[in-house]
């Protein structure tokens, strides 16, 4: 090893279980710039051994948790095109820290293409830090979704492909430079190039919001999607005869996304036992969350949270949630009755695969980035570290 690297501080966890292989293990946990180590490499290689032995107190050590749709949160709504745009994304990525959010992709809903021209050039992609969470770059959702199945989206600002197609795709958003995913309806007219070109640039490409059948639906999958936007919300209820969108619950291929709070337990357990390895829990979180019930905003429209329950206001659209990360991992693990490291890796592993990023990012594995949590076992989370340094800890709150 270089000298450098060598005289690099290493840290041990001590006294914990690690989620790792998918499975909690009682090992220690080592870490030098920001990076996990192999202690084997360690001690035979470089006759090395620890700087610093921190005890865990038997917390559980999982990767920390990646959140690809949430719209805002704290008061601060990505949607609403401000000149100080940075500040309120650098609120909500430091606030998610308590909630085990290491990275996250900022969402954006259904906005007229001004909107998209001012705010997507004040996203930059960032590590986190002791500043907040990272950010992996921008998820679109809209506007080229279906008018049935609207949701929380702004009719007036909803567009298909014309002509152009993929042009018209780009003059709306003015730029892709820093966009991770783009949700979009498959039954649209010209999508299918669409999809193709968005895949070829490394833009994972989502369903949602659609009155696809089956058939438009696997052939989206053909062309490059990859991922469904909260699912059994905003498409076609399933069907024996064609089962639409949710039919790709039984595709090898497809991922999927759950809230938590839009979804009835037993659909969601139909979900995790019809494609465990493909669950992806976000929170598709508004500026609401954080917040106490009232009045706010989703983009364009005023939402008005009541409990748990965001609708869009005077109608009982939902639109987002309030829910946290980690409260969405809680309520996954109760209503499925699946096993702990299911419920972590459904927030951590499957977004990290579902962006490319799993050689880096959602396991502990050696040589990967040190973003972790220490949780409890009723899955609170008690510390969060981002590239091994420890940016939130509930004692330091007086908790």
């Amino acid at each position: 090893s270089n000298k450098s690297v060598s005289d690099a501080p290493i840290v041990q966890f001590t006294n914990c279980r690690i989620l790792r292989s998918h499975q909690l293990q009682r090992e220690d946990l080592w870490v030098r710039q920001g990076k996990i180590l192999n202690p084997e490499k360690l001690f035979f290689d470089e006759k090395g051994s620890a700087d610093i032995q921190l005890d865990c107190k038997d917390s559980i050590i999982a990767p920390g948790f990646i959140d690809v749709q949430i719209n805002g949160g704290f008061g601060v709504d990505f949607s609403l095109a401000t000149d100080d745009f940075k500040s309120g994304i650098d609120l909500v990525s430091q606030k998610i820290l308590s909630h085990g959010v290491t990275s996250f992709c900022p969402t954006l809903v259904t906005s007229p293409p001004s909107v998209y021209h001012q705010v997507l050039p004040q996203l930059s992609i960032r590590n986190g830090g002791a500043h907040g969470a990272g950010i992996l770059g921008a998820h679109l959702e809209g506007p080229f979704i279906s008018k049935e199945k609207k949701g929380a989206h702004p009719e007036h600002c909803l567009r298909t492909f014309e002509a152009g197609a993929f042009q018209d795709l780009l003059a709306t958003y003015g730029s892709l430079d820093c966009v991770r995913i783009v949700t979009l309806a498959p039954e649209m007219k010209r999508s299918s190039e669409v999809i193709q070109e968005l895949t070829q640039r490394g833009i994972c490409v989502s369903l949602g919001h659609s009155v696809a059948n089956l058939a438009q639906a696997e052939e989206a999958v053909q062309h490059g999607a990859t991922f469904i936007t909260h699912l059994f919300n905003a498409m076609l209820p399933f069907h024996h005869r064609d089962p639409g969108i949710v039919g790709l619950l039984t595709s090898d291929k497809i991922p999927m996304i759950s809230d938590g709070i839009h979804t009835n337990p037993a659909a969601l357990r139909i979900a995790h036992r019809a494609h465990p390895k493909g669950m992806v829990l976000v929170t598709d979180a508004i500026a609401g969350m954080g917040l106490a019930p009232g009045r706010h905003t989703l983009g364009q429209q005023v939402v008005v949270i009541d409990g748990l329950n965001t609708y869009i206001a005077g109608t009982k659209t939902l639109s987002g949630s309030v829910a946290t990360m980690d409260t969405c991992v809680r309520h996954f693990q109760e209503a499925t009755g699946c096993s702990v490291e299911t419920a972590l890796e459904a927030a951590s592993l499957h977004p990290a695969q579902l962006l490319g990023i799993e050689h880096k990012k959602g396991t502990l594995n050696y040589d990967s980035d040190a973003d972790f949590l220490m949780l409890n076992d009723d899955l609170y989370v008690q510390a969060t570290y981002i590239a091994g340094e420890e940016v939130w800890r509930q004692d330091a709150l007086g908790m």
